[in-house]
This record gives structure tokens, C-alpha cells and sequence, in this order.
């Protein structure tokens, strides 16, 4: 099946230039070299259409761009009556068309698990986006029997987050036709680099997945994750 590898946003750090192409823009020279990205900007603010119309025209057949869901829908509204801006949001990504991936849905670390409230948003949620959906939550009730059961049912796929805030987290879970990982760095939280041992088994493992499978690094802040994500790209083709 098929493993994406990618970073939050796309950037190219400094010490990893030289392994993508000289000439293009910024995207185009990322999307020579990997098959995915992550949007976080929208978690921030609305695009243009034709922002979202020229990233899809700027990258091959098989790019994929995954979506971070706005926070004022997971950390204002906190799920609940979202329905008119999850609506807007759905429309925005629409330029992007066959480029659009998983809708990325990240929780806030205080939002426990409330089932209702959960199981109104997700359906919510499904009755307007049939494509890829994953949640990274960080309260640990959502690692519970309950919310990964309603996770299955929504089809909505559970990411797996290093650093882990519970060992359950570490792992894929939910809705099991998707397997997504979050790499954000450890130690030192963005910064930090994964050592070769820790690639060593994530290559191991994305190498297993029976479904399609993304692998995205957060550790942005010091431009480690493009360096990882070439280094963990090597062992897979390897």
C-alpha cells in the first residue's frame, strides 16, 4: 500500500537543500521529492481559492495535501455547534480537488472525550466529507474503549503522535483503513531530531501497513523535519 512522507508545511531548511531541485517554487521543489504535505495554515485562516487552486496545479498527479481543521472549530467551538464553519471550511478546500487528502482534526490537550458531543460532530462532520478524515486528540479519554469504538464507526482513523501523551497513543487507532503518524519531536517538543534507531523502527513499522499509510514530521522548528523525512524516505525505498 501505498506510504506517504511528508512534513508540516513544505519548506526546504538549509541543511537539506541540495537534495531537491534547484529551480521552482518552494512546493514545486518539495513535491519533486515527496508525495505529501500537510496544510497547517488553515488551522490559522482562510485561503483564496486561488491559493489553493495554484498549490494544486504546483504538484504531481500523486501529491497529496493533508488539511489541519481551523481552531475555531476544535479549540473555540471545542466541537460543538460547528456545524456553518465546518461548511465553509469543507468549500474552501474545495479548489484543491484531487489533491485533497485526510482532513487533519488535532484536539486541544484539555478537551476530554465526551461522547455525545463527539458522536454529534463526527456525524455531523461524515453527513458533508465521505474522504479521509483522522483526529489527533491529547486528552487521554479519548484513548479509551468508548472513543476509539466511535472513531471506528465515524470512520474517522486515530493518529499516532510522538511524543505520546499515553502509551495507546503511540499507535494508530480508530477507523483501521488509514494509518496516520505525527512526529512532532522529542525531546524538546518541534526541535528535536529522531535518531537513526527510532527511524530504523518507524520504517519497520510504516513498512507493514496493510492500508495506505502518512508519515508527517512536525519537528519543523529547527529543520529537522525535512531531514528526517529524507532519511526515513531512504530506508523505505531501501
Amino acid at each position: 500500500m501505498t506510504v506517504r512522507i511528508g512534513t508540516a508545511g513544505w519548506s526546504i531548511p538549509r541543511r537539506v537543500a541540495d537534495a531537491f531541485p534547484a529551480e521552482g517554487t518552494g512546493l514545486e521543489r518539495y513535491a519533486a521529492r515527496f508525495q505529501a504535505a500537510e496544510i497547517n495554515s488553515t488551522f490559522y485562516r482562510s485561503h483564496r481559492p486561488g491559493t489553493f487552486q495554484r498549490w494544486a496545479a504546483s504538484t504531481p498527479d500523486a501529491f497529496r495535501f493533508a488539511a489541519k481543521l481551523p481552531k475555531a472549530i476544535t479549540h473555540q467551538r471545542r466541537l460543538v455547534e460547528a456545524e456553518e464553519l465546518v461548511a465553509a471550511f469543507l468549500a474552501e478546500l474545495g479548489p484543491l480537488g484531487g489533491k485533497l487528502g485526510p482532513i487533519l482534526v488535532q484536539l486541544p490537550p484539555k478537551l476530554a472525550f465526551e461522547a455525545q458531543a463527539a458522536e454529534t460532530f463526527f456525524r455531523g462532520f461524515r453527513a458533508r466529507h465521505e474522504g479521509p478524515v483522522v483526529c489527533e486528540p491529547r486528552h487521554p479519554t479519548w484513548f479509551e474503549p468508548a472513543a476509539d469504538a466511535l472513531l471506528r464507526e465515524m470512520q474517522v482513523a486515530r493518529a499516532a503522535a510522538d511524543p505520546a501523551v499515553v502509551p495507546e497513543a503511540a499507535r494508530p487507532g480508530g477507523w483501521p483503513g488509514l494509518a496516520y503518524h505525527r512526529l512532532h519531536g522529542a525531546p524538546r517538543l518541534y526541535f528535536s531530531d529522531y535518531e537513526p534507531r527510532a527511524l530504523d523502527a518507524l520504517a519497520a513499522q510504516l513498512g507493514e501497513s496493510p492500508v495506505e499509510t502518512w508519515c508527517i514530521f512536525d519537528n519543523t522548528a529547527s529543520g529537522a523535519a525535512g531531514a528526517n523525512a529524507l532519511e526515513l524516505q531512504a530506508r523505505l525505498s531501501s
